[in-house]
């Protein structure tokens, strides 16, 4: 496996507009006569597809939902980031770049990280034009907030709906393409195959998920936009039909793998309150502006929390952390929120979650100002637990929510297969091994609305691929592998059901692969991975058939890919031995107890090659390069 990351040369700032001054163009006459997949249609996949078919290309788009509307994208609440710099409190295109970099721990590329800090204003404009409603301040500007790992106030917020927002202005981009005939969405249609002729990405084989119906889709490209993997822990604020299944997949069909164990552990989420649950929910980071996060300082203290007397309170994060004070990094909220609970201090019934009160937010700014910064998050949270956080302070603890890991891809957003281009959550590119937040929104609308258009037409013009035949060899070993694995499901006819395996296997990644992680657990989990995946093989239960809608059968093929990136996450993790971002490996802290970065053997990308059914995967490295930035310990400080 051959990793160029294609870089361009020159100074840091100036590559990606040298790379769009010297990339070779296709015309607009030939830009009819290429068609381009594109699996996913939230804001990176609805933003490639509405961008590609307004530049002329014919652009199929799939998403396994009813709607495009209802990509996962519409679930992120707090904000977008950008460097416009409104506040004038000092932010810069490099100021953005360095926070993320340094959010990261020093493991993402550098220059991928500076241009997606650049796209950041284009964004904004953008979204605006498209009549995205940000907060405005009284003057009329948009209204900025902070988030985790920033000194700055960056972030654009439409109040807790900001994924929402900007979705819908990108499905109206995308549906203007629908009615032009340049754009054809196939809803309730799952990718469950790559095509690749001749070692280049051609097609996808897909399932109607409405009538079993399987069959094929070529074009001159695939890109895939198929967000993360974190429904590996079964218990996440993903929606239950998100899946890593299309990423899983490729990699299989020779698609890279990156760092697969950077996954992120979202330290503002409603605690589980019982085994009824199939997922959790996120509250926004945004409300640790104004809520202060806090826990008794006595072990065991059942008390409500109005008659905890200030005294005997502790606000860990403002104590531990003094210059970010409750606005530090995930990853690091989310640890410490761990230690805490696992010293005793924790509260609720489960004794998992900690308070984040806003009553001296209420007491210096009055009620009206959290409502209108915060409403309809705190009607949300009333609806789900019954209590008024405006009278006592919410119950929160981490939960599982975005991973960093995804497919490899150089600059120009390709996997090591030719033609598979890779965008949003579902590659490996800009966050390190902690994404800050905010930054999401951002990576899926610069890589859908203003890299992939430029890349993509580079790649293009120098491509000479001939249309495919439907009887091609590839194709008909894509659609028999697909044809194969429903038959093998449905043959098993055990007791157990699908659920009941996933469920298995998300505490074995919660409890070994989770906030924290040791080589002796991880030894663990990859023997119990093993042995669960031989048992769901043998037990599972899929009811039903594979001519129709069957959404057992749906989940059960998830599940099974599951398994097989679950110990794939535990191998990396067992590797790579250091604590960076989220992945904290707890023979490798600091003295105060922070990650323990070690430079000199892991300042690299993890890529892993798929190496066959029963087989050891191979690592492969991309060392990291960092000119611009000093590799220091991460200090909050």
């Amino acid at each position: 496996m051959k990793l160029d990351a294609r870089i361009p040369e020159g100074p840091l700032a100036d590559k990606w507009t040298s790379f769009k001054a010297h990339a070779k163009l296709v015309s607009p006459a030939n830009k009819r006569k290429h068609t381009i997949i594109v699996v996913g249609t939230g804001l990176a996949g609805g933003g490639a597809a509405a961008s590609l078919g307004e530049l002329g290309y014919k652009v199929e788009a799939f998403c396994y939902q009813d709607s495009a509307r209802r990509a996962h994208s519409i679930a992120a609440q707090g904000g977008i980031n950008a460097a416009k710099n409104y506040q004038n409190d000092g932010d810069t295109v490099f100021r953005l770049f360095y926070d993320t970099v340094k959010g990261g721990d020093f493991r993402a590329r550098e220059a991928n990280v500076h241009r997606l800090a650049e796209i950041s204003n284009q964004i904004i404009d953008h979204c605006v034009a498209q009549g995205v409603p940000f907060a405005r301040e009284y003057s009329g500007y948009l209204a900025n907030r902070t988030f985790g790992g920033a000194q700055v106030s960056r972030t654009f917020y439409a109040r807790g709906q900001t994924g929402q927002q900007l979705l819908l202005g990108a499905y109206a981009s995308l549906n203007a393409q629908v009615a032009a005939g340049q754009v054809r969405v196939h809803e309730r249609t799952e990718m469950l195959d790559l095509i690749v002729v001749d070692g280049v990405a051609r097609g996808i084989v897909t399932r109607n998920m409405v009538t079993g119906d399987i069959s094929s889709h070529f074009g001159d490209a695939v890109l895939l936009c198929t967000g993360g993997y974190s429904n590996v822990f079964f218990l996440s604020t993903s929606a239950k039909g998100c899946n890593g299944s299309a990423v899983w997949r490729a990699h299989k069909r020779g698609a890279g793998f990156a760092n697969p164990c950077f996954t992120q552990i979202h330290p503002t989420c409603i605690p589980q309150s019982g085994d009824y649950q199939s997922k959790l929910t996120l509250m926004s980071e945004s409300l640790r502006n104004d809520g202060r996060v806090w826990v008794p300082k006595k072990a065991g203290d059942d008390r409500p929390p109005a008659q905890i007397p200030e005294d005997e309170r502790d606000y860990y994060l403002e104590r531990i952390y003094p210059s970010f004070g409750n606005m530090v990094p995930r990853d690091v909220a989310s640890r410490n929120a761990k230690n805490v609970c696992d010293e005793g201090r924790g509260i609720g019934e489960t004794k998992r979650g900690v308070y984040l009160d806003f009553s001296h937010a209420i007491k210096r700014l009055g009620v009206d100002v959290i409502r209108d910064r915060y409403g309809n998050l705190f009607e949300m949270y009333e609806m789900i637990t019954n209590d008024n956080p405006y009278e006592t302070p919410m119950k929160i603890y981490p939960a599982p929510h975005y991973t960093m890991g995804g497919l490899w891809v150089d600059y120009n957003l390709m996997s090591t297969i030719p033609g598979l281009f890779v965008l949003g959550e579902a590659n490996f590119s800009d966050h390190g091994a902690n994404r800050l937040g905010a930054s999401a929104l951002m990576q899926g609308l610069a890589d859908g609305f203003f890299v992939i258009p430029n890349t993509l037409g580079a790649y293009l013009a120098e491509s000479k691929a001939a249309p495919v035949n439907p009887d091609n060899q590839a194709v008909k070993e894509a659609e028999d592998r697909v044809r194969a694995l429903n038959q093998r499901l449905l043959a098993v006819k055990g007791s157990k059901s699908v659920d009941s395996f996933h469920r298995e296997l998300g505490m074995i990644m919660l409890d070994k692969c989770g906030m924290s992680r040791s080589k002796e657990g991880l030894d663990e989990a990859i023997a119990a991975i093993r042995d669960l995946r031989e048992q769901f093989w043998s037990n599972v239960v899929v009811p039903g058939d594979g001519e129709s809608l069957n959404q057992e059968l749906e989940k059960a093929g998830r599940v099974a890919d599951y398994f097989e990136l679950a110990e794939l996450m535990c191998l990396d993790a067992r590797e790579r031995e250091e604590s960076c971002g989220g992945h904290f490996r707890e023979e490798h802290r600091t003295e105060e107890g922070e990650a323990l970065r070690d430079d000199d053997n892991f300042c690299h990308a993890t890529v892993w090659q798929y190496s066959g059914e029963g087989k050891a995967p191979i690592a492969h490295e991309e060392p990291l390069v960092f000119e611009n930035v000093a590799l220091t310990q991460r200090s909050y400080k």
